[in-house]
């Protein structure tokens, strides 16, 4: 996601560095490349000239403080303007006076909207609010029974007349079970089209009309593009939105809806989707947004990813276990399934700042060493898992992982080494402090938990070297206590 915008805004900055100032001459260069940035990332010609032309007012005879250069200070132009186009803040999601809480998911087939709905009844649920949601598509093949089996798997109640009823009817009957059973919020999933016409627009007036609902969300798919503008503005002008949901923005898309939504309807992101799991929808934050196209990462994303899963009982656990050296393979594995749990290693490691340059081939072979090793620690008995000492002592032990894994013998005793390094590492790293309550990622004082394996991935000779995001392995070197971060 984004990564070719940021590469694009990188390279826009090049030509103001080593410049005294920004003016009207040395602006034009990287002005071109924002524009050609955005009309590849498919944002919205209109969006486009206007985002321009913010940029050239703000930055030319910008105020260039001590210590600051151009290329710095035409960065924080455009991350202010990305920002101000995308929303400016958090819009959270409504909450009515008076329960239950309507909320309307509109948009074309294909978008992801009974998905997105059953994503939105799971982020309720785990904020404590009782969520119903409604099957109102009677025309997909299976929407109801998609919606129902989704329920069943997040523990949301869904409510539906069957594809006989009219979907208007469907909604009216589930708002009053709503209020009859006390539930606060009501998700009402609608039917979409291959492409707009006037048939789908009078049905969601009608169903509009049935439930006045509190929030009407556009649910658009960030693969469409340029056609994201036209599709918000033809919803709004013939519905009324009040907010959107961005579906699949952990693929390969270029990220111009993102852009483009905000500012042709007026109207805020207010979710944005991560993946395909039930869990990956999150509240859209428009300047963790722009930090990320501009390659500065996402930390607080990241930060609340791991808090939601990770208990602090588990933290001060493991907290104890890397300042004693005593974390194990069964440790190791319970870190991995979190990983697993918050999303792709290479998805979290670009929401790091400076990771976003890490070669996508490093984050593949990085996510291919974990499953690896997994197959590896499967093949250990629970001895070996706690006492990694054992597989040091008796390379019969070592043979038996390989043969039970389908690895060489070799690759076990490539884990087994680099795992030793890697926790006197981390032992050392811990003791350092650093980010408080996230132990397991060397080098952000007992790190973050799911990521024990960077720097220092068993098998990877010894991982990435600090402060040289994408940089190739080095060739290994026994590990010293005395040694700087990023000498293993």
């Amino acid at each position: 996601m984004f990564d070719e915008l940021s590469a694009r805004f990188e390279d826009a900055v090049k030509g103001l560095r080593g410049q005294d100032t920004i003016s009207e001459t040395n602006v034009e260069g990287a002005l071109k490349e924002v524009r050609r940035a955005l009309l590849d990332a498919d944002v919205s010609l209109p969006v486009v000239k206007d985002f321009v032309s913010e940029i050239r007012e703000k930055a030319v005879g910008a105020e260039v403080v001590r210590g600051v250069t151009p290329d710095q200070k035409f960065i924080q132009v455009v991350h202010e303007q990305l920002v101000e186009v995308m929303g400016g803040g958090n819009a959270p999601l409504a909450k009515a006076d008076q329960a239950p809480t309507v909320v309307l998911m509109a948009g074309l087939q294909g978008a992801g909207k009974t998905t997105a709905t059953a994503k939105l009844g799971l982020h309720l649920k785990d904020q404590g609010r009782k969520a119903l949601m409604v099957g109102a598509d009677v025309y997909r093949p299976a929407a109801i029974e998609q919606l129902k089996t989704l329920g069943a798997q997040i523990g949301v109640d869904v409510f539906s007349l069957g594809i006989e009823a009219k979907p208007e009817d469907i909604a009216a009957a589930g708002l009053a079970k709503a209020k009859e059973e006390g539930y606060d919020t009501l998700l009402v999933d609608t039917a979409g089209r291959l492409q707009i016409d006037s048939e789908m627009m009078e049905e969601m007036v009608r169903i509009r009309s049935a439930v006045q609902p509190d929030e009407v969300l556009l649910v658009v798919d960030s693969m469409i593009g340029q056609e994201a503008a036209e599709l918000t503005r033809a919803f709004h002008d013939q519905v009324g939105i009040t907010g959107a949901v961005l579906t699949k923005l952990d693929g390969d898309s270029r990220g111009g809806a993102a852009l483009s939504i905000r500012k042709v309807s007026g109207q805020p992101i207010k979710f944005i989707g991560t993946g395909e799991k039930v869990e990956a929808l999150q509240p859209f934050h428009p300047e963790r947004m722009a930090s990320r196209i501009l390659g500065m990462g996402d930390v607080l994303t990241l930060v609340e990813k791991a808090q939601k899963e990770v208990e602090l009982a588990d933290v001060e656990k493991m907290q104890k276990k890397l300042q004693e050296a005593s974390f194990d393979f069964s440790d190791f594995l319970q870190q991995m399934r979190l990983i697993k749990r918050m999303g792709s290693l290479g998805g979290l490691m670009k929401m790091i700042p400076g990771m976003n340059k890490i070669d996508d081939g490093m984050l593949k072979q990085g996510e291919q060493q974990l499953i690896k090793i997994e197959a590896m620690i499967g093949s250990m008995t629970a001895a070996e898992r706690t006492q990694p000492e054992l597989l040091a002592a008796q390379p019969s032990r070592r043979r038996r992982i390989a043969s039970g894994s389908g690895y060489q013998a070799a690759d076990v005793d490539k884990v087994l080494a680099d795992f030793q390094k890697m926790r006197g590492f981390m032992q050392q790293m811990t003791k350092g402090g650093g980010m408080p309550g996230m132990p397991g990622m060397p080098g952000m004082g007992g790190g973050m938990p799911g990521m024990p394996g960077m720097p220092g991935l068993p098998g990877m000779g010894g991982g990435m070297p600090a402060g040289q995001p994408g940089a190739a392995p080095r060739r290994q070197r026994p590990y010293k206590k005395k040694k700087g971060f990023g000498q293993l």
